[in-house]
């Protein structure tokens, strides 16, 4: 069950969603804290912002948000079959996740702090703020440089065809369904 607490000290972010009025005006159909899910003992935590389960996205009669609201409510793995996840994602001091990989394309953002992000060759390169990773179903994990700062990265991930690649979730993020793509 995601709560609104957050771990981090880092900024409390919001969620704005668009819509049309009666009028075809645009307004703000929804306005929401971030809600996080913790893991590996409380050392990071997601908050699933938004999802797509078509491509491309219906926005007829509010059907993407009714297809997000099923997604989180039936389950949601790090991927979302056929789909798009925007997922952030707050990394404790000095830690570091198990090495892994989604079948997806991602676009990881620095948004906090400073990340390591670490490849199965072996090879490392730092990461600020702004910097994006394109992450091309690889195996990685991030590294939080800091020993006493939170650091905070935004994602998105889109459902890809990769051959010979499957999802590779490791020993961590315990609590967490495969995503089945």
């Amino acid at each position: 069950m995601a709560s609104s607490n957050q771990l981090s000290n880092l900024p409390r972010l919001t969620k704005l969603v668009t819509g049309h009025n009666e009028d075809a005006k645009a307004i703000v159909h929804s306005s929401d804290p971030f809600s996080w899910q913790k893991y590996d003992d409380d050392k990071m935590a997601f908050s699933v912002i938004y999802t797509t389960s078509t491509f491309p996205p219906n926005l007829t009669a509010n059907a993407d948000i009714t297809a997000h609201e099923q997604t989180l409510s039936t389950g949601l793995g790090l991927v979302n079959p056929n789909g798009t996840v925007l997922r952030c994602v707050d990394f404790a001091p000095g830690y570091v996740c198990l090495m892994h990989r989604t079948k997806s394309l991602d676009y990881g953002i620095v948004l906090e702090g400073e990340i390591d992000m670490v490849l199965d060759s072996g090879e490392v390169r730092r990461m600020g703020r702004g910097d994006v990773a394109v992450q091309r179903a690889t195996m990685h994990q991030w590294r939080n440089r800091s020993k006493t700062e939170w650091a905070q990265m935004m994602f998105v991930l889109q459902d890809c065809v990769a051959e010979d690649t499957a999802e590779d979730l490791g020993e961590g993020l315990n609590g967490l369904p495969p995503s089945g793509n």
